[in-house]
């Protein structure tokens, strides 16, 4: 299968998962490892049903209604919760814009010698202006492709020597301890991994397939949504893991239990793995930022979009939908100023993702209880396994959050 052929066979779906290892994860998993070694690598394979249900919910919505998530919350739920939603969706995605933004700079400071000020700058006006001017079908392959070079961080683990019979009995048998550091970093990597912004991207993006493709809502679409979706949540699974395991077989062996910043991670592997597994890790996070950016921003702004009854879509050109690009730049250039509060790159990444953790439980809430509503569905609900999926996630991560609390 030539390459061109393969990036049409990825759908909305891999492009959602492959977005969900941004800066603000990979910093995440990073942590993860250095402070405990393999024993959280259970939830990389824990969570994959989870997000390949609630990643299908969310496409399933888009397919089915042919609007977006905020549309259908508009559409069905009171104006106070819409725009509960709406506000707390948008302020972590533009806090996390700024995260993984900066997080870029510092890595890509590590391989050209420009000041961090103006890579900051750099990638901000790079990542805006590729979602602003770039057509949306053009855009969709640049994503899919960003999304495969995220295999770096494979070929990585494969660089530094691995304990793979610890790495194992760790993925197979889940290991808690009821401290607050542990649930803490717990809720970071859920909350990275189950993120709101995927929901409103996906349902969105399962929309716009269904303009640009001309797609109808039929059994071998639905059929199509969950293979992708699977495969996506799959590839985004793995590379946690592969990054989680990484970390553990230098940072954690080696005694560096507390990454600071993306440069002072890379700069650590580099004497400890080899010049070649600090170069994949920098580049590894300069690429995940360009492909997670523009879909946070996008997410924003089709929530926004949605909740206003705005016309909304990445392959009109931006003078044709001023206000739904507007909300995209806004994003990007809020995300920048967040970086003047002066937080440390990583420490902005991991409660950014602690947040996500924190806010997820209402947007499952009403993604399944969506998804499983046959009047908004038209007979096109969730498999009801699909639905207590959703209802157990939704749950856990109620429970985690109280925990973290308590």
């Amino acid at each position: 299968m030539k390459f061109r052929n393969l990036l049409a066979h990825l759908g909305p779906g891999f492009v959602t998962g492959a977005s969900d290892d941004d800066p603000a994860g990979i910093g995440t998993y990073i942590q993860t490892g250095a402070q405990f070694g393999y024993q959280q690598l259970w939830i990389a394979l824990f969570s994959l049903p989870f997000m390949a249900a609630i990643q299908e919910m969310s496409g399933r919505i888009g397919l089915v209604t042919g609007q977006g998530l905020a549309a259908v919350i508009r559409n069905n739920y009171a104006r106070p919760v819409l725009f509960f939603v709406i506000f707390i969706q948008v302020a972590t995605n533009t806090i996390n814009i700024g995260a993984d933004l900066s997080a870029m700079a510092e890595s890509a400071r590590l391989l050209w010698p420009i000041p961090y000020a103006g890579l900051l700058a750099l990638t901000t006006v790079l990542t805006t202006a590729l979602i602003v001017l770039v057509p949306y079908r053009s855009y969709a392959t640049y994503l899919k492709f960003l999304g495969l070079a995220l295999l770096t961080y494979v070929v990585s683990a494969f660089t530094v020597h691995v304990d793979w019979g610890r790495a194992f009995a760790a993925t197979f048998e889940p290991h808690f301890e009821w401290n607050r550091d542990f649930i803490l970093t717990l809720i970071a990597v859920f909350g990275v991994t189950i993120s709101p912004y995927e929901f409103f991207w996906q349902a969105d993006e399962e929309v716009e397939e269904l303009v640009s493709r001309h797609v109808q809502t039929t059994r071998a679409a639905l059929r199509f949504l969950r293979q992708d979706t699977v495969f996506g949540m799959f590839f985004s699974n793995a590379i946690t893991f592969f990054v989680i395991v990484t970390a553990a077989a230098t940072l954690n062996t080696h005694g560096f239990t507390n990454v600071q910043s993306a440069a002072q991670a890379a700069q650590v592997l580099k004497p400890l793995a080899g010049p070649f597994t600090f170069l994949l890790f920098a580049l590894g996070i300069v690429s995940s930022g360009l492909l997670a950016i523009p879909v946070m921003a996008g997410s924003s702004a089709y929530a926004v979009g949605g909740a206003f009854n705005w016309s909304r879509t990445l392959s009109k050109p931006f003078w044709e939908e001023p206000r739904f690009y507007a909300v995209i730049v806004a994003s990007c250039a809020i995300g920048l100023l967040v970086n003047l509060l002066h937080i440390p790159p990583f420490k902005l990444l991991y409660y950014s993702a602690v947040l996500n953790g924190v806010i997820s439980p209402v947007l499952l809430f009403i993604v399944t209880q969506i998804a499983s509503n046959p009047a908004i569905m038209r007979g096109s609900t969730n498999p009801r396994f699909i639905s207590a999926m959703g209802w157990t996630l939704c749950g856990f991560m109620t429970l985690a959050v109280v925990a973290l609390f308590i």
